[in-house]
């Protein structure tokens, strides 16, 4: 596969093929008022809307899901928005009434919805992981980069008080120079069964023609796909590297200045071509940064029991590990970062040491003024930001440049599952691996609908 046919392969077809002939429009915030509009509403669009909206500037005027129970929920909280079922309509006849756009779809549908978007000079605020394939990753940060538009990918952690202050520890160096990170959790985003072996009629109010969108045609099975378990499945999601991984990568991939790995290794089942395996051991190597080892080794756990007992895990009294979280590994000793909402620890020699002056003299040299330890605090800040940014205030911290590489690191993770127990060689300037076979899963074709 050339480069320019596996950057252009899928991810263009999103903002050339699913709406043929859509006219550019764009129109400024008015006002200093933010009309957004909203791609996907239920569960965490949902939430992506009440924290958008929660902004004093925003006007929320478009509503579109596939599902009528979900859109008539949030049409109950924006009576004056317009609702829709299908977001290539709502883009055509709104197009220069909407200054932003939000997505907050399953994986599959972010980068077509999001590059139709971004094709018509809006700036974007897309859930995580960014994508569903390596090539539409690297488009969006393209398309954002050349069309120079405000983005931000919906990373809500990344804006959060204790890894904003665990970014400024690692980097002050209070471990040193970092050989390696550990990071798990125990969800299970997995699926290891077969294919559903009989359709289900569609319930009623659900759209599953638009729901499947650029998906490959498939039957409708109750409890499989919509509304909860699309991320088990590979046409859809991402499994739980997708899912947890990119929160929990977040703050040991920035604080550490990460790029892209060189090598990335799976251990898992077989794969089934329908199913993430529900259990997975990635380890990735780094070429070295200012604040690691030459070379930098990360170790992925996923799935019921996840991380498996190792030496570095081990905390001192015979505490627990956190349910989710990462290990830093240096050599002044090891940072253990929570997730979510609990302060880092410093262990030294198998012992806890008090950094709370350290954490102190973090949050001051980030002006982040007093702990704050409530999700509902600290949550709208990420979606502020960006509405923020698109009036002209301040810049989003993690747009689509970041998020689009640190969703490349992920989903080349999950590709290698395809390949269990061999070691894949990322050549990140030619964008392919050298293991040939790997590259025809870094697009996907798109189906019209």
């Amino acid at each position: 596969m050339q480069r320019r046919k596996f950057i252009q392969g899928s991810a263009l077809l999103a903002a050339a093929a699913v709406l043929p002939g859509c006219a550019v429009k764009n129109a400024a915030p008015q006002n200093n008022r933010l009309r957004t509009a909203h791609i996907g509403v239920g569960y965490q669009g949902m939430e992506d809307m009440k924290a958008i909206a929660s902004h004093p500037a925003v006007e929320v005027v478009a509503l579109c899901d596939v599902d009528a129970k979900a859109l008539a929920a949030a049409q109950a909280l924006h009576p004056q928005a317009r609702t829709y079922a299908d977001y290539r309509t709502m883009l055509d006849e709104l197009g220069d009434e909407i200054d932003a756009v939000l997505v907050s779809t399953p994986d599959h549908t972010h980068a077509p919805a999001a590059l139709l978007a971004m094709g018509m000079d809006k700036p974007v605020y897309c859930q995580k992981p960014l994508t569903h394939h390596v090539s539409e990753a690297r488009e969006m940060a393209r398309v954002a980069r050349d069309r120079k538009l405000v983005t931000q990918m919906g990373i809500q952690v990344h804006s959060f008080y204790d890894y904003r202050v665990g970014t400024q520890l690692v980097q002050s160096g209070i471990i040193g120079k970092v050989s390696t990170v550990r990071a798990w959790s125990p969800k299970n985003w997995g699926y290891d069964g077969p294919p559903p072996a009989e359709a289900d009629p569609v319930p009623e109010g659900l759209n599953w023609n638009l729901w499947l969108g650029t998906a490959p045609e498939r039957p409708y099975a109750e409890d499989r796909y919509h509304p909860g378990k699309w991320r088990q499945i590979m046409d859809y999601g991402c499994g739980t590297l997708g899912d947890m991984g990119v929160h929990i990568f977040d703050t040991p991939y920035n604080a550490l200045g990460l790029d892209v790995p060189l090598t990335v290794r799976n251990e898992c089942r077989p794969p089934t071509g329908y199913g993430f395996p529900e259990h997975n051991v990635v380890t990735y190597e780094f070429p070295g940064t200012e604040y690691t080892a030459e070379r930098m080794t990360w170790v992925w756990s996923d799935g019921p029991g996840a991380p498996d007992a190792h030496p570095e895990l081990e905390l001192p009294n015979s505490d627990e590990l956190p349910d989710q979280g990462a290990m830093f590994v240096g050599e002044k000793g090891r940072l253990l970062l929570p997730h979510f909402m609990q302060e880092p620890r410093l262990i030294v020699d198998g012992q806890y040491r008090d950094i709370s002056a350290e954490i102190t003299a973090a949050a001051e040299a980030l002006e982040l003024g007093e702990v704050i330890r409530n999700y509902e605090t600290e949550s709208p800040k990420h979606y502020h930001q960006f509405v923020d940014a698109c009036l002209g205030e301040g810049q989003t911290t993690a747009p689509f440049s970041y998020g689009a590489r640190l969703t490349e690191v992920i989903l080349l993770g999950t590709i290698a599952g395809r390949f269990p127990g061999q070691t894949l060689h990322w050549e990140a300037g030619a964008g392919r691996f050298a293991e040939e076979e790997a590259n025809g899963y870094l697009a996907g074709a798109y189906r019209a609908f």
